[in-house]
C-alpha cells in the first residue's frame, strides 16, 4: 500500500452539515481526527450535535476526535476532503473549487448520488484529484460505498480511497461514471413505479409497502423509503437520471412532484406518503 498506509487517509475533512456529512464524520472518528466544515455558525452547532449523537451509536467512534469549523483554512492539512452538500452541480462545483484552493495537497471526493463525477470535476476544476465516494444514509449502519474513479485519478489515490473505506468498516464497489451509479440507477425506477401504482390504482401507501415487505423480503417498503430519502431529494435524483438516460422509468412521477410542491417532503417535513410526529 502506497501513501498513508493501511488506513488510507489519516487527516480527513468533511464539507457539509447534513445527515450524510455528519454520519460520515462520526464514522471517520473511528480511525482519525476529523474536521467537519459547516457553512455558518448555526449549521456548525447543529452539525456537531448530530455528529456527536451519531458517535454514540458507532463502536469505536470518539467525539473528542471531531472538530467543527466554518473556516476553510482549517482544512489545509487534510489529506482527503469529502464534499457532501446539496445535490446540485453549481453548489458542489463551487464548494469543491474553494476546497481545492484551500487544500492544494489533499485528495478530493464527492458524495453525489446522482450527478456524474466527470461533470462535477469540470465544474470544480479539480481534474486528477476528485473521485466519487457515494455513502448511503444512515452512514453508521449502511455498509456499501460506491466509489468512482474518473480518468486522470491516479493509482495512489485509488489505493488510499479503497483502504480508507475498509478502515471505516465499509465495502467499496467500483462503479462506472454514470448518473446514479448502480444503486440509484436501479432503485429509483422501482420506487417511482410504486408511486405510479398508487396513482393508477388508488391503493394506500401502507398496502403497497406491506406487499413488498412481506413478499419480496424488503426491510422497508418503497413509499416509506421515499419518505426517508426525502421526496425533494428523490425528485432531484430522478431529474438527474432522466436527463442522463431519457428513460421514462427515471422521470419523477406526477404525484411525487405534486407532493413536493405542497411541501410534503417525507419524514423531515412531518408528512409524505405517511404522517410523522
Amino acid at each position: 500500500m502506497s501513501g498513508s498506509g493501511s488506513k488510507g487517509y489519516e487527516s480527513p475533512g468533511i464539507a457539509g452539515s447534513g445527515a450524510i456529512a455528519t454520519g460520515l464524520a462520526a464514522v471517520s472518528t473511528t480511525t482519525a481526527d476529523t474536521i467537519l466544515l459547516a457553512r455558518s455558525e448555526a449549521s456548525a452547532w447543529r452539525a456537531e450535535e448530530k455528529a456527536v449523537a451519531a458517535c454514540a451509536k458507532i463502536e469505536g467512534a470518539e467525539p473528542s476526535r471531531l472538530r467543527v469549523t466554518t473556516d476553510r483554512a482549517d482544512l489545509a492539512d487534510c489529506d482527503i476532503v469529502v464534499e457532501s452538500v446539496i445535490e446540485e452541480l453549481g453548489p458542489k462545483g463551487e464548494v469543491l473549487a474553494a476546497i481545492a484552493e484551500a487544500c492544494p495537497n489533499a485528495d478530493l471526493a464527492t458524495t453525489t448520488s446522482s450527478l456524474g463525477v466527470g461533470e462535477i470535476t469540470a465544474a470544480s476544476g479539480a481534474a486528477g484529484r476528485l473521485f466519487g465516494l457515494h455513502v448511503f444514509n444512515p452512514v453508521p449502519r449502511m455498509k456499501l460505498v460506491e466509489v468512482c474513479f474518473p480518468k486522470g485519478v491516479g493509482d495512489e489515490t485509488r489505493e488510499k480511497a479503497l483502504a480508507w473505506c475498509a478502515a471505516l468498516g465499509k465495502t467499496a464497489v467500483e462503479v462506472p461514471d454514470q448518473a446514479g451509479f448502480v444503486v440509484n440507477r436501479l432503485l429509483f425506477p422501482y420506487l417511482f413505479d410504486a408511486v405510479r401504482m398508487v396513482e393508477r390504482t388508488g391503493m394506500e401507501a401502507g398496502e403497497v409497502d406491506t406487499c413488498m415487505k412481506l413478499a419480496a423480503g424488503h426491510p422497508m417498503g418503497p413509499l416509506a423509503l421515499l419518505d426517508f430519502v426525502g421526496l425533494d431529494v428523490a425528485e432531484a435524483i430522478g431529474d438527474a437520471l432522466y436527463a442522463d438516460s431519457s428513460e421514462a422509468a427515471h422521470k419523477p412521477p406526477g404525484l411525487l412532484v405534486e407532493m413536493v410542491g405542497e411541501e410534503k417532503l417525507g419524514r423531515k417535513s412531518g408528512a409524505g406518503f405517511y404522517e410523522y410526529d
